[in-house]
């Protein structure tokens, strides 16, 4: 399941073709038969200073 900022939820049911990651960071793109995905990993920290400030 990907979760988007706006809070909306998708099931991914195809198989993943392919996961890149950016050197040195934790973004990554993952590309399903029909579909690419850009997931950027953080810190629960990170979120919660994100969110309110």
């Amino acid at each position: 399941m990907i979760e988007f900022p706006d809070g909306m939820h998708e099931y991914v049911t195809t198989p993943v073709k392919r996961v890149l990651r950016l050197a040195g960071r934790e973004v990554f793109y993952i590309e399903t038969i029909n579909s690419r995905y850009r997931l950027e990993v953080r810190g629960r920290e990170d979120a919660v200073a994100e969110n309110a400030g």
